[in-house]
């Protein structure tokens, strides 16, 4: 790096819990050192769903609250996950380029399994393609 140039911060796309927000994954975050938050640039998101019960953090952190996706217990069915990860894409195209994804437990799933559906899919665009950046990492992306 010469001089007055300065080294970027990797940019994360921060993916919040089950039947939480992103405001309330930012508040928790929000916690860690000073110095390893001052060598990030975390941007949050909310799901795209509002929650369909009872939330966890319900009396420690105010609402609304939302989910990824909706999971059935009795019929061990998924729904509306494809539609999740449509919209996480289309806000990695609006809003990136992001250098990875960190998450938080319904969150955590969504940042690990992206990468390797995004290589599945082939994107051509810079802002979505989270696979290149792992394939090729140099200890700068968390994920």
């Amino acid at each position: 790096m010469q001089g007055s140039e300065m080294q970027r911060k990797p940019r994360l796309l921060c993916l919040h819990g089950f039947r939480t927000s992103g405001e309330i994954l930012k508040k928790m975050i929000m916690k860690w050192p000073h110095t390893i938050l001052e060598k990030l640039d975390l941007e949050f998101l909310h799901a795209q769903f509002p929650a369909k019960g009872k939330s966890g953090v319900e009396g420690l952190y105010d609402p609304p609250y939302y989910e990824w996706y909706q999971f059935d217990e009795k019929s061990l069915e998924y729904s509306n996950f494809e539609n999740c990860l449509s919209y996480i894409e289309n806000y990695m195209i609006k809003h990136g380029p992001f250098d990875g994804a960190l998450g938080f437990s319904q969150g955590a799933m969504l940042a690990a399994a992206l990468p390797g559906m995004q290589k599945k899919k082939n994107h051509d665009d810079d802002n979505v393609n989270l696979a290149d950046v792992l394939e090729n990492a140099d200890n700068r992306v968390l994920l």
